[in-house]
């Protein structure tokens, strides 16, 4: 079975429906009484790292309303194919493929529907009514500087020129009841958004959605095109229109089937010390500093909330790289095609660096600088160009989602002289722990890269030595035959 004769077929149309599929499938965990002080972020230690963790609902959290909830670990198990919409047989290099048929090719979207009520409105909190520290937000990490109630989340701003709509990521630290920090990166939608605002000397509506469905997040988390708004791209996803409520205070739209909503203005000068906050690249690179502040103006949510969480847990693989790697994956292989690069078989952002700072590109060697053409293609596109590092192409016999496959042919087919080519003064993160303290002080936020062909060299490519390895089709079978010596001992 593979990705080009599969469709989407989504079994829920927001979380409390993906939580129903979970708890069917016996994936879903319930732990009640754990204290968002400690208790929640060392769950997330335990078990986001495990590739077939549960997901976790934690409920009767001390010193928060009752009844208001956080989840943690969607993107795992079987229910990751699930969540995407796919059968959980498929690989996790068949479901990159479904998606790249499904949504990355076909590039289909369906403008979302404003109406004119929703669950969402089943609470709505102005003025001193809100307040931010009855949910049951964690501290993540032991070193944060605070409770980040936005790590599932995404922020909703407008473009003032244009009028399009961005949904973007950007986490969101508690300072007090009624405001939250927004960290947004320079060149991401979003902060160029409230920069124009700013430059025009007015404020930057923004509302910040703290509990969606996973694929609006993962839509609103992966790079899409400037102009496209993420909200349409879920129609297409779905099938149909995403449906709306518009904000009472600045008239954005957000999910009317969302768990919770909060609505303001970022104010130029209006500043608060935002952070740290272990990263997704596993080190607290980012620091402390003055970010703007969200000063909420309203707060909606449905009875007994949930705060859906994705903290980064950084130094291997975690929910974040796994559900990116699936997604972008999918994005660079639909890059790689729309820049004229033929027979390209295979993609994978690999789950170490969150799949932005490890990309692996198989081919199927055409012509003279094929190899080379796909390296840096694939270092620079839109997809992959935020904080990459490492670039390896190779030959079509290498399965790179297989990370020691991938190795292997740059350790044997890669001269390190003359295979390896130096980009520099390319766009990287803050959470980039290898940014110097000079570059910190001035605001540069610029690496390197290395785009590695590790092919067989193509001028000589016939007279390279033969592997001693069985061809994929041999694999499969001896696998068919004999894997069952691979397991445990049975007793009679």
């Amino acid at each position: 079975m593979t990705g080009s004769n599969l469709k989407c077929v989504l079994a829920y149309d927001d979380l409390r429906g993906w939580l129903a599929e979970v708890e069917r499938m016996g994936e879903l965990r319930t732990v009640r009484g754990a204290s968002w002080q400690e208790d929640i972020g060392f769950a997330a230690e335990a078990v986001i790292k495990e590739d077939d963790g549960p997901a976790v609902l934690f409920d009767d959290v001390p010193g928060c309303t009752p009844g208001h909830r956080v989840l943690m670990n969607v993107f795992a198990g079987n229910r990751r194919n699930m969540t995407l919409g796919f059968p959980d047989e498929l690989t996790k290099a068949e479901l990159s493929d479904a998606c790249y048929e499904s949504y990355a090719k076909e590039r289909k979207t369906i403008p979302h529907e404003v109406v004119e009520d929703g669950p969402i409105f089943e609470n709505v909190l102005t003025g001193d009514d809100v307040d931010l520290m009855k949910f049951p937000t964690p501290v993540w990490h032991a070193d944060d500087g605070g409770r980040y109630i936005g790590t599932g989340c995404y922020s909703i701003t407008r473009d003032p020129e244009t009028g399009w709509l961005n949904a973007g990521t950007y986490r969101a630290m508690i300072h007090d009841a009624r405001s939250v920090g927004v960290f947004m990166v320079p060149g991401k939608h979003g902060e160029m958004h409230r920069q124009k605002y700013f430059e025009r000397g007015e404020p930057c509506p923004i509302v910040m959605v703290l509990g969606s469905d996973p694929v609006s997040f993962y839509a609103a988390c992966t790079e899409a095109p400037a102009g496209v708004c993420e909200y349409d791209i879920v129609g297409g996803m779905r099938g149909e229109a995403l449906k709306v409520v518009e904000g009472k205070i600045t008239g954005l739209p957000f999910p009317a089937n969302c768990e919770i909503a909060i609505e303001g203005y970022l104010h130029a000068g209006h500043l608060r010390d935002e952070g740290p906050f272990g990263e997704w690249t596993g080190y607290y690179a980012s620091g402390e500093h003055p970010e703007p502040v969200l000063q909420i103006e309203a707060l909606y949510h449905r009875d007994n909330p949930i705060i859906l969480g994705v903290p980064p847990m950084g130094g291997g693989s975690d929910e974040m790289g796994r559900y990116r790697a699936v997604l972008r994956s999918a994005m660079l292989k639909q890059a790689l095609a729309d820049s004229g690069v033929p027979d390209v078989t295979n993609v994978w952002c690999h789950e170490v660096g969150s799949s932005r700072m490890l990309h692996g590109v198989a081919i199927n060697q055409r012509y003279p600088g094929h190899a080379k053409q796909a390296g840096h293609i694939a270092a620079q596109c839109h997809a992959t160009n935020y904080a990459n590092k490492y670039i390896v192409v190779v030959d079509d016999d290498i399965d790179v989602t297989n990370l020691e496959e991938l190795w292997w042919a740059l350790l044997t087919r890669s001269d390190p002289a003359s295979s390896i080519d130096i980009i520099t003064g390319t766009r990287t993160s803050p959470a980039d722990p290898s940014l110097t303290p000079e570059q910190r002080a001035r605001d540069d936020l610029t690496n390197s890269r290395a785009v590695i062909d590790a092919c067989r060299p193509f001028h000589w490519r016939d007279q390279f030595p033969k592997v001693n390895a069985p061809t994929p089709a041999e694999a499969k079978k001896a696998r068919a035959r004999f894997g069952y010596l691979l397991e445990p001992n049975r007793k009679g």
